[in-house]
């Protein structure tokens, strides 16, 4: 059943006894004040359906140590010793001074409670309506986007590995499955722990070891592939279909179906790296800088530095990628600029200034934006030149009525249903051709569907001075709202969780308290029952 917090203090209260010692203005001191306002009981019932059983950990402070713990990056077991050993927490907590706490579990339980409940991002959501109330974002009407890698919190596995593990995996989620490994896996003994015993250094001995485990986990994807399987099973046996193909090519002079094979020679695009947290990715900051783990986003007003959105997602992928994230944040400050009831066609429109870097100024993005009526100050994707210093699309002329690219030596070609204007023959000759292309068929010319969007905004970055100047005075403010968000201490944030939703919970947890945190400097404080700041 849900507990409550007694209205009466107990004898060594510790706000009572040392509260004077907690620095006003801290958020340890606003929290005690105010934990139970920003985070009312009535917010949290529906957690407790029952109404029988041991009364849990009160609301406001269970939601006040998810906050303290995701501001101060503890784990379980130091929030559960900071709240028993630590006079700030036992203030901003109202417990006594010889409160034992709680058993770190007990984090646990409300996570899960929280994340199985309708609004599993309520904390985030209690935060947002502090922010409304204050007015810090009226008139305020600039919003900055940017990301970052997040390192996860299991070690990246190799091929091998995933692959004992994945059948492991199968031997324990799928009821029988533990017989059929011992009938139909040949390559390995999958009961025995640690990595199989090899030759690491002979080609031929690991080719080997690889060909017997994808043969085994191909053999034991093929016997199950009838069996009825709940979501678990069926998760751990497309888990192992997956790493048996993801990472192997058949042998050389193999067609794949004799049993040859080895680790393929290039990285799959979407590779997971881990079977114990299959939603992990690789990714790259650069060419020769490698990433895993998630990437998290976030949108922030770049003036007072509140974060407006955010997401976590797996590093990889289209629908994981900045410009698509932005376009959801895109969404969701519209539908919030619409009042609850009110016809999106009869909604007061309120332009919105869109800042973001290169990555961001795809031509999908920037159609949102104009589409949803607001402004997109992104820097343009810098264009490369087919051969180093010669032309690039911009100086081919493209004619959207005619439907033809001129290119610069006057020739023009036609433009295909695909998009393409294929020059071929008429390079042969040109004079122009060694500061046009090195393909020997030619140059051809791709035309995406918003061609003229990316032509016009880079004649307007480099034509509009104001233009880029309203970029660096406002983009960089949100590499703050990032280093906050990804460090602690001078020390870069891992995440602790296995799973996109589980670390996106604790992004949406973080960002709260960040926000939170800002608020409490600015002086936020109670008024007649409403939030303000002190400065207003």
């Amino acid at each position: 059943m849900q507990g409550v917090e007694r209205a009466d203090r107990k004898l060594l209260d510790a706000t009572a006894l040392v509260g004077h010692l907690v620095p006003e203005g801290s958020t340890f001191w606003f929290l005690a004040e105010h934990r139970g306002e920003v985070f009312p009981d009535q917010e949290f019932a529906d957690l407790f359906p029952s109404g029988r059983g041991r009364p849990s950990l009160p609301a406001p402070v269970a939601a006040a140590v998810l906050t303290l713990q995701a501001l101060y990056d503890l784990s379980d077991a130091e929030c559960a010793e900071a709240a028993r050993c630590d006079l700030r927490w036992k203030v901003a907590t109202g417990m006594a001074l010889d409160d034992g706490g709680f058993h770190p579990s007990t984090l646990v339980y409300w996570r899960r409670r929280l994340a199985r409940s309708a609004r599993p991002h309520r904390i985030n959501e209690a935060v947002r309506r502090v922010v409304e109330e204050t007015g810090i974002l009226a008139g305020r009407r600039r919003r900055a986007v940017d990301s970052t890698i997040l390192a996860d919190a299991v070690a990246t596995q190799d091929t091998v590995t995933q692959l004992v593990a994945a059948v492991r995996r199968v031997a324990r989620e799928v009821p029988g499955a533990a017989a059929q490994i011992q009938a139909v896996c040949r390559g390995h003994d999958y009961s025995a722990p640690g990595k199989p015993r090899v030759d690491w250094e002979d080609p031929a001995a690991k080719d080997a070891l690889v060909s017997g485990l994808v043969n085994d986990a191909n053999a034991l994807v093929a016997v199950l592939d009838d069996a009825v399987l709940d979501e678990r099973a069926q998760a751990a046996v497309a888990l192992l279909a997956l790493v048996a193909g993801q990472d192997v090519e058949p042998a050389e002079g193999s067609d794949g179906t004799d049993g040859r094979w080895r680790i393929a020679r290039k990285v799959a695009a979407d590779r997971v790296i881990s079977t114990v947290d299959p939603d992990a990715r690789h990714t790259r900051k650069s060419p020769e800088s490698r990433r895993d783990g998630y990437r998290a986003h976030v949108a922030a007003e770049p003036q007072t530095g509140i974060i407006t959105d955010e997401e976590l997602t797996q590093a990889a992928g289209a629908v994981n990628s900045d410009p698509a994230v932005a376009g959801r944040f895109l969404a969701a400050e519209a539908a919030r600029a619409i009042p609850d009831g009110q016809p999106a066609t009869d909604a007061p429109t309120s332009s919105c200034e869109w800042y973001g870097d290169s990555a961001y100024g795809t031509g999908d993005l920037r159609d949102a934006i104009a589409k949803a009526g607001h402004v997109a100050v992104l820097k343009p994707k810098p264009l490369q030149a087919a051969v180093p210093g010669g032309f690039t699309v911009d100086d081919f002329r493209v004619d959207s009525q005619a439907g033809t690219v001129t290119c610069p030596n006057g020739h023009a070609r036609p433009i295909s249903t695909t998009g393409v204007a294929t020059f071929g023959a008429l390079c042969r000759a040109c004079p122009l051709r060694q500061r046009c292309t090195t393909c020997k068929t030619g140059r051809k010319l791709v035309v995406g569907d918003h061609d003229a969007l990316l032509r016009q905004a880079r004649r307007d970055w480099a034509q509009d001075p104001g233009l880029r100047e309203r970029y660096r005075r406002h983009r960089p403010n949100v590499e703050r709202v990032i280093s906050q968000l990804a460090s602690r201490g001078g020390r870069r944030l891992k995440l602790r969780y296995l799973g996109a939703a589980s670390n996106n919970a604790w992004l949406k947890r973080r960002t709260a308290a960040l926000n939170l945190r800002n608020l409490i400097g600015r002086g936020l404080t109670r008024r007649d029952g409403t939030w303000a700041l002190a400065a207003t």
